[in-house]
Order: structure tokens, then sequence, then C-alpha cells
């Protein structure tokens, strides 16, 4: 299965059911009132984790998602069946975020965890809610709300204990193979894995971890060349980082030079992935030039005094095992000190001073605008638009109850400043309905 870490998808939560104007008809009840019951709520939208997916494969053809609309309201005061919520499963780590706002709603890391990413609308109100001593029959009634509907982005980023770091071709899909059970791909000529291979590594000990192989960095990574962002994104969740470096020197190029680039790549992403707990891996100590190349790079290391602390550093051999074991009991040991990735996150302030409060008068957004082509005022507004969809415009009661909320809006005042005359038709943003303005 093809590995997809990004995906962007529409979900729409369900509407609400309509509320139904009714009055109660029984022998002996000539005078028995609003019956009208209320309708159901509409489904909602749920995220939920579920531990044994690992890539967002099931977004990258599937991109709209619906839940169903409540029941509509029946008489003698019945509410409409609520719709169940629709629940769409997604791998753990998943980051949702508001295309449209760039909102960052959830981070889904625990296996169950939930996340509403679209509400259901609530059913509209029956006649049965309107009864005053004024008007004891209202023919009123409301259409369900409309659901939620979101643009989201979903972003997978890799859970992992640790991550391995480094140049294409630096032995990182090599280690995983030899120390886990994954099967990444391996080959002799210089290529860069496209996608992070998992693999759980068991020491002898009992203690055991999660290690990734992440997408080969090369510099100018943190600015998008490259994988770039799809590469470094998958760091942010790793506890520990095993930063290989090839020691070999037969692609001509310095161990030292590519260690400080792949440095400067983290810190310019992410300044906080330095402060983790780090091994360096010299690699392929197996071959002829290794081991001076290793005297070079450990003097380079020490008399470094610019990104990193002088790290641990420790060469090993995938290919002929040499110190792998070692390494990984070392990593382990790391683990279990390592804090959480989120712990390195700046703390929030939070101001306990007394705070004063302004009194802020209610307002309302909408649009007024002229359309030349049709000769009408046109209102728009999301707050506009969403009272007209629970606008029952078969009912003339419904419709003066609309026509007050728009005045109580401030629409009126709106039109008449704008420079509408007694007589304009005025019409409701893209729909049908359109009225007369009466100043």
């Amino acid at each position: 299965m093809a590995f997809v870490d990004q995906a962007e998808i529409e979900v729409k939560a369900g509407k609400g059911g309509d509320g139904i104007v009714s009055f109660r008809h029984e022998k002996f009840e000539p005078m028995g009132g609003p019956f009208g019951g209320d309708g159901g709520h509409g489904g909602s939208i749920i995220f939920k984790v579920d531990e044994g997916l690992r890539t967002l494969m099931d977004f990258r053809y599937n991109r709209h998602f619906k839940a169903q609309p409540g029941g509509n309201g029946g008489t003698k005061g019945m509410t409409g069946a609520s719709s169940d919520d629709r629940y769409i499963k997604v791998p753990q780590g998943t980051t949702v975020s508001n295309i449209d706002t760039g909102e960052v709603l959830g981070d889904l890391l625990e296996n169950g965890q939930e996340l509403v990413v679209a509400r259901g609308g609530r059913g509209g109100r029956g006649n049965i809610h309107f009864a005053t001593s004024a008007n004891p029959a209202p023919e009123l009634s409301e259409n369900g709300e409309p659901g939620e509907l979101r643009n989201l982005k979903l972003e997978l980023k890799v859970l992992a204990d640790v991550g391995l770091v480094g140049f294409p071709s630096a032995g990182k899909s090599t280690l995983l193979s030899v120390v886990s059970n994954a099967k990444p791909k391996i080959a002799a000529y210089h290529f860069t894995t496209l996608a992070p291979n998992i693999g759980m590594v068991r020491l002898d000990d009992g203690r055991d971890f999660v290690m990734a192989d992440l997408p080969g960095l090369i510099e100018g990574a943190s600015e998008g060349i490259g994988l770039g962002f799809r590469f470094l994104r998958h760091v942010e969740r790793t506890k520990v980082i095993l930063h290989l470096v090839d020691m070999s020197g037969i692609e001509g190029t310095d161990p030292y030079t590519q260690y400080r680039k792949i440095l400067t790549e983290l810190q310019q992403y992410d300044e906080t992935i330095l402060n983790r707990p780090q091994i360096v891996v010299p690699t392929k100590m197996d071959m002829p030039d290794s081991a001076e190349n290793l005297i070079e790079f450990r003097e380079k290391v020490a008399a470094d005094s610019g990104l990193l602390e002088t790290p641990t550093i420790l060469p090993i051999s995938a290919l002929t095992r040499d110190h792998v074991k070692e390494l990984m009991t070392l990593t382990a040991e790391m683990l279990e000190k390592a804090p959480s990735p989120e712990s390195y996150r700046p703390a929030i302030e939070v101001d306990e001073t007394e705070k004063t409060y302004d009194f802020k008068p209610e307002k309302h957004d909408f649009t007024i605008n002229w359309s030349a082509e049709d000769e009408q005022w046109v209102v728009g507004g999301d707050e506009v638009e969403k009272l007209f969809l629970m606008t029952n415009i078969q009912r003339d009661a419904t419709i003066m109850r609309f026509g007050r909320q728009l005045r109580h809006m401030g629409v009126d005042d709106a039109l008449r400043k704008a420079g509408a005359k007694d007589g304009d038709d005025v019409r409701i943003n893209d729909s049908d309905f359109v009225f007369e303005f009466s100043d």
C-alpha cells in the first residue's frame, strides 16, 4: 500500500430536521392549541483514531464525506429522529486543520481518540414553541439548522520513539532492516527513501521501541527543497534521534560537512529538535577508508562549538553487525530518560492579573451589493444565509418573522443607507427568494 501522509477533504454534517406546524384536533378539544414537534438533530462527522492504520491512503480518492440529516418533527409534539453520527477512521499521529482559516482543530495521538470535525445542525422548532398569550395559535416553525461544511487538511506525522536522520544512502534503511522486522527497500545505488518505514526493535532484556527510517534529507529541505517539509514534519514526533553519517567517503563527500548540513536543516525547521537526545552514528565502518575518516570526523566534532553540544558518537557497521547491539542498548537507555516531544514547546504564559472587559455592542456581519444586471439589491453573509435556510418560506408568518430578524440585524438601515428606495427588489444572496423593500 502506498504511503500517503497528506490529504485534503470536504466534510458536511447533516442538516437538522424541520419543525412543523400542527394543531391539536381531538374530540371535546376545540381549542387544542399548537402541537407541532421539533426536528431531530443532524449527524455530526467524527474522526476516530485506529491504531491499525498507517497511511492516509483512504482519503486519496474519497474526498467528500457527508452525514445524514435529522428527521422532521411530528404531530402531538413529537420530535423527529436524530441521525447517527458518522465516524471516519484515521491513523495515529494525524493533525487536522481547517483549510479556510488555518486553525488547527486537533492532534490525534491516542488509539480510540475522537474529534468532532463538523457538527450536525440542530432540529428546527415546531410551532408548539412559539405560542404566547398574544398569539396562542402560531403558524410559525423553523427549518432545521444547516450542518457544518468544512474543508480540512489532514497531515500524518509518524509516531515513532526513535527517528533515523541523515543524507540519502547513509545506511538508515539497512540499519532498520537489521534491528527490526521492517523490510525497507535497499539498493546498491544512490537513492533516497520516499516514505517513512517503521519497525519494532526488541532487545534481549525485554525492552522494545518503535524506530522510523525517515525519508532522506538534503540541503535546503527546511525551505521546501526535495521532500522538504514532508520529511521534516515526521521528525517532530520522535523522542530520540539517531543521526547517521556515511564514513566511507565513496561519494567524495566530507562526513563532517554532511553532518553539519543536517543539523542546520533541523535547526532552521524547528530549533527544539536539536534539544532532543541525539546519537551520532558513523556508518559503513567496514569500508577501507572509514576508520581514517572517523578519526578526522571526531576531531572536527570535538572542536565544533556550533549547533549541538559534543554528542555521543557510536560507529557501527550494519553489514557486519559491529556495535549494532550496543547502539540499540544505548538508544533504549536514552528513551527511558527522554521527555515527550511536546515538552520542548515553549510554555504558554497565563496572565493572572485583573482584566477589564469593555462592553461591545452586538455586531452582525452581512453584505449589501447592487446587481446592475438583475437590477436588484443582494444581501449576503453567513448569518443572513443561515437564518434564511431556517425559514419556512411556504408560510407567511415565518416570512414575516424573517423580515423582523433582518430588521433587528440592521439590514433595513444598511439598505436605506446604500440607496435602496421604496419598491426596490432585494434578493438573499444566490437564492431565488426576492422581496420588495419597504421604506
